[in-house]
C-alpha cells in the first residue's frame, strides 16, 4: 500500500459505503489500492472501454454521462469525495457504460480489476457489499428519472442542487459549495441554460444560493429542501 493512503483512510470512512463494509474488507480495499491522479479534462474511462476495476474519488471532481452521435451532452452526476465508481462493470463485465471525466484537477483511489478479482474469489459474500453500493446508485437513478417526468423545472434545479449538496443520498460527502457550471446543472435537469440561469437568479434572490462562476453555494439548505419540494 502506498504511504500515502493512510492520510486518506479516516476522509474513506466519511461516506456511508464504506463506513459500512466489514473491516477486514475495507482494509484489503485500501491495501490492494495505488493512487491515480488526472488533470482537468481527463478521462478516467469512457463509454465502450474495458473494466480496469474500481474507484474513489480523494481529490477534485467527476463527471459521469455520455455524449451522443449528434454531440449533446447526457450529464448524470459530478461526484466529488469519496464517491466510488466502476461497480458496474464489476457485475456484468461489460465495458463502462458511461464516460467519467475530471472536471478539476483529480486524485482517485484504484483498486485494480485483478486485485478485485482475487479478493471477491477468496470472500464470496462480499459480492453483497458492492450489490448495495450498485443499488444505492440504482435508486438514485430512478429518483432522477421520476423527477424529469413528474417534477416542474424550479423543483427539479432546487431538487437536484439539494441532491449533491446532500452527498448522493451517501454516495459522496456532503457539500455546501458545489463547483458546477450552470450548462452542467441545466444538463444534469434537461433544460436550457436561460431557464436554468433564471431559476437559479431566483433562488438566489431568496438568500437559498448564492452564484459565482463555476460554483453555486448553499446559504439556506433547509429552504431548498422545502424549494425541492415546492413548498417555497
Amino acid at each position: 500500500m502506498e504511504s500515502r493512503l493512510l492520510r486518506y483512510r479516516p476522509q474513506l470512512e466519511s461516506t456511508s459505503w464504506f463506513r459500512s463494509l466489514p473491516v477486514e474488507l475495507r482494509d484489503d480495499l485500501v491495501n490492494r489500492a495505488t493512487l491515480l491522479q488526472l488533470e482537468k479534462g481527463q478521462a478516467l474511462y469512457r463509454c465502450g472501454d474495458p473494466s480496469y476495476g474500481l474507484y474513489a474519488v480523494l481529490e477534485g471532481a467527476l463527471s459521469v454521462g455520455t455524449v451522443g452521435a449528434d454531440g449533446k451532452e447526457a450529464l448524470l452526476a459530478v461526484l466529488g469525495p469519496t464517491a466510488w465508481v466502476g461497480e458496474i462493470s464489476m457485475f456484468d463485465g461489460l465495458p463502462r457504460p458511461h464516460d467519467a471525466i475530471a472536471v478539476s484537477r483529480a486524485l482517485f483511489l484504484h483498486v485494480p480489476e485483478a486485485a478485485l478479482q482475487s479478493l471477491l474469489d477468496a470472500t464470496p459474500r462480499y459480492w453483497r457489499d458492492f450489490a448495495l453500493l450498485m443499488a444505492q446508485r440504482l435508486r438514485l437513478s430512478f429518483k432522477n428519472a421520476e423527477s424529469l417526468t413528474l417534477l416542474p423545472a424550479a423543483q427539479r434545479v432546487a431538487g437536484r442542487l439539494l441532491m449533491i449538496a446532500e452527498g448522493y443520498d451517501g454516495l459522496n460527502a456532503t457539500q455546501s459549495r458545489i463547483r458546477l457550471s450552470q450548462e452542467s446543472l441545466a444538463s444534469m435537469v434537461s433544460l436550457s441554460r436561460q431557464t436554468t440561469n433564471q431559476l437559479l437568479k431566483q433562488l438566489e434572490s431568496e438568500r437559498i444560493v448564492s452564484l459565482k462562476f463555476g460554483e453555486i453555494a448553499i446559504l439556506d439548505i433547509e429552504r431548498l429542501r422545502a424549494a425541492s419540494a415546492g413548498d417555497v
